[in-house]
């Protein structure tokens, strides 16, 4: 399994409800709004790393509201 933390930048006033959207989909194990460089915070786990891209790429960049995505994979070091 994969882990990884999406930063996603949202249209001014968006962020509630793509936090909301997201924390919908298969996959996304936390989504919450934050203040700072980015808006969104998620947490995400995929079986590996190519479906973890089909995932940001297919369904979460395709919630309206998004202009940004920055993937984040967890790694142990």
């Amino acid at each position: 399994m994969v882990s990884a933390y999406i930063l996603i930048l949202t249209e001014v006033g968006k962020a509630a409800q793509v936090a909301a959207r997201v924390a919908e989909l298969d996959g996304v194990e936390a989504a919450e709004d934050v203040t700072g460089p980015y808006d969104v915070i998620v947490r995400a786990r995929a079986r590996d790393m190519n479906e973890l891209g089909r995932m940001v790429v297919a369904r979460i960049q395709a919630v309206e509201g998004i202009d940004r995505t920055l993937t984040c994979p967890v790694v142990h070091l």
